[in-house]
């Protein structure tokens, strides 16, 4: 089987303990971005978490990024930690009609990050999750239903119809059941594989890809990965890639989904003490060697 794309890269980019240290001494602030994407083939948008954006906007990264690059966007907090995926249609058709379709062929994966407080309710999510366009073309059409928060900046259009991928990142042990697991398969969501000691770390495999984010196991947004766990990673990255779905950390489910390769995209968070693109760059040198390594055992 042949495997699928895999993407290592981190979770923003705009810090400013970087400066200096993974960004060369003197860079500019409005280059970082550019500096990055050379170095990480993916970079997760963290602002549109937090607020709307401008069209504007996601042109520029889409331009200062280099062709084959991809972003994967987070989608609002209004969305899932004030209205707890209530009342989500004007909300979303402001999110995807504020500039994430100017992306283009370089929109990735939408994450969806629920908050700690937020507990497994199957109805809720079963509603949430028909909502969600899964083509650009339907995402245009849901964007024109948009309110007078992005009136008159919006972007409505896509330059081609290409799938749209969803991913959601649980905080709460209520969704540790076989039925949450059966309702992610059901609408081809990935279950973020969360590295964390804070939050349930899940390793089903839900879709036709695969999402993980390195939050710094021992200590968030802080501790790093020494070169023992990150083999560990690469191992599981390969295999995902490849068509498995390993069984070495807890699963909510006992049936496996059925073998496929998978692009996979991992994103390291723990950017608090810089860690984060010297882990990214690691791990990539570890996943390129097991490649390689399987290639010449093929020979």
């Amino acid at each position: 089987m042949k495997r699928g794309d895999i993407r290592i890269g981190i979770s923003g980019w705009r810090y400013k303990g970087w400066r200096g240290v993974f960004y060369p001494q003197g860079l500019r602030q409005k280059d970082e971005l550019q500096f990055a994407s050379q170095a990480f083939r993916t970079i997760e948008i963290n602002g549109t978490f937090y607020s709307l954006q401008r069209p504007a906007y996601f042109t520029a990264w889409r331009d200062q990024t280099p062709d084959g690059f991809v972003f994967a966007v987070k989608g609002p907090r209004f969305i899932t930690h004030m209205l707890k995926l209530t009342r989500a249609e004007t909300p979303l058709a402001n999110f995807f009609g504020n500039g994430v379709l100017a992306l283009g062929a370089k929109l990735g994966p939408i994450l969806w990050q629920f908050p700690p407080n937020f507990r497994f309710h199957p109805e809720k999510l079963a509603t949430f999750f028909t909502q969600l366009p899964r083509e650009t073309r339907s995402a245009a059409r849901l964007a024109r239903k948009h309110d007078h928060r992005i009136k008159g900046r919006a972007w409505l259009r896509t330059d081609a119809d290409r799938p749209l991928r969803h991913a959601v990142e649980i905080r709460h042990d209520s969704f540790r059941c076989p039925q949450f697991i059966d309702l992610l398969r059901e609408h081809d969501v990935a279950l973020v594989v969360a590295d964390t000691v804070d939050w349930p770390l899940l390793f089903d495999v839900t879709a036709d890809f695969v999402y993980c984010r390195l939050h710094g196991s021992e200590q968030l947004y802080a501790s790093g990965y020494e070169s023992e766990a990150l083999d560990l990673w690469a191992a599981r990255i390969v295999a995902w890639s490849q068509g498995g779905e390993l069984r070495d950390g807890d699963c909510a489910h006992a049936k496996k989904a059925p073998a496929a390769r998978r692009d996979v995209f991992v994103y390291f968070d723990n950017d608090a003490k810089v860690r984060a693109p010297f882990d990214a760059r690691a791990l990539q040198a570890k996943v390129d060697r097991l490649l390689q390594g399987n290639r010449k055992n093929r020979r």
